[in-house]
């Protein structure tokens, strides 16, 4: 269905070339990303009152080029065996399977790629979950990426500190890495709720001419500037609704947790916070036509309101109960807010932390 190979070649091919750095201060600046992750990791250990049950070791820091190689490798982890579960027959037999038969798995990686490239001069730096087993066989529970270009030129725009901007992005991935690292069935998880969203593909050729006439209302609205409908949730069923309505939740979570621990630790160790966090603010607000169609099509504003509401969700929890009693969130799926619980944090406090007693 996809040639990953066509995906990173035309990722690769159209990313835009990162800002210009001598190449003393480009080393420089990837051996500090790494250090800085290592000492970043001990702050949010002691902060979250979290144990990794495995070692962080420093960051991987790459350039644009690098991270779409490794979301290639990343979705081949989560795609391929949901093809294989799906099987050959389904594929073939399938408006679904048809349609890229028609349009050719080449086509597809060539759209995979483009959307990557985008992407790649965005992300300041990831947690990757999803990585192809090592030379042993061994699945690794994941790694930390750092985009070193984007984190320089992201820098550079806002005028702040590097060295403090630096960090403070560390403390945020961090945070990610400490959430599966001391959580080890969280990636399990996630990974089963992708794959089922993705087995729940399953469609008639009615259904397919609707969802496709949706995109392409998407498509139209954003270009318009109204609406707040993106492609993914355009070609939705409502089977993959309820299923997204749970990826969203946990991911609130994820990324809400991690800007909340940015902040939280950043006056302590990072003298500058303030600032950064202001200009971040209006520069993640400030974006040309071009930009705002596309974050509105691939859900970026989505990402943007997973921030948000994820971040308020866990201040209002650690403000009512504790660090302590916050952290019974990561116990199991049946702790994990659901999307109506982080839009109201006390209805999550109420099930989890204090459950009204069982009377007889």
């Amino acid at each position: 269905m996809i040639d990953w190979d066509v995906a990173v070649n035309t990722g690769v091919r159209l990313v835009r070339p990162g800002p210009q750095v001598d190449l003393s201060d480009a080393r420089q600046a990837v051996a500090q990303l790494r250090e800085l992750s290592t000492v970043a990791a001990g702050h949010v250990r002691d902060f979250t009152g979290m144990n990794p049950l495995e070692p962080a070791g420093p960051a991987a820091v790459v350039d644009r080029p690098g991270w779409i190689r490794a979301n290639v490798d990343g979705f081949r982890v989560v795609i391929e065996p949901v093809l294989e579960q799906m099987g050959a027959d389904r594929l073939n037999n399938s408006p679904a399977g048809n349609l890229t038969s028609a349009v050719g798995s080449r086509i597809t990686g060539m759209q995979l790629g483009a959307m990557l490239s985008y992407l790649a001069g965005k992300v300041l730096g990831q947690y990757e979950l999803f990585l192809p087993p090592g030379p042993d066989g061994a699945v690794s529970t994941g790694r930390l990426t750092l985009v070193a270009p984007n984190i320089v030129n992201a820098e550079r725009e806002m005028d702040v500190d590097p060295r403090d901007f630096r960090l403070w992005v560390c403390l945020h991935e961090e945070t990610h890495r400490m959430q599966f690292t001391a959580t080890p069935w969280l990636r399990g998880y996630v990974q089963g709720l992708m794959q089922e969203l993705l087995l729940s593909s399953d469609m008639n050729a009615g259904d397919l001419i609707d969802r496709l006439r949706a995109a392409g209302e998407a498509v139209a609205d954003a270009v318009r500037g109204g609406g707040e409908t993106s492609l993914i949730t355009a070609i939705q069923s409502p089977e993959q609704s309820e299923i997204m309505d749970r990826v969203t939740a946990v991911m609130s979570l994820a990324e809400g947790h991690g800007d909340y621990v940015m902040d939280a630790v950043g006056p302590e160790v990072v003298p500058t916070v303030a600032t950064i966090r202001a200009r971040f603010q209006k520069r993640r607000e400030s974006v040309n036509p071009l930009d705002r169609i596309m974050r509105q099509l691939l859900g970026m504003d989505m990402k943007m309101r997973q921030y948000e509401e994820g971040a308020a969700f866990v201040r209002a929890v650690v403000a009512d109960v504790g660090m302590a009693e916050f952290n019974k969130v990561w116990t199991s799926p049946e702790t994990l807010p659901t999307l109506e619980e982080i839009r109201n944090p006390h209805t999550w406090v109420a099930r989890v932390v204090r459950p009204a007693a069982i009377t007889e």
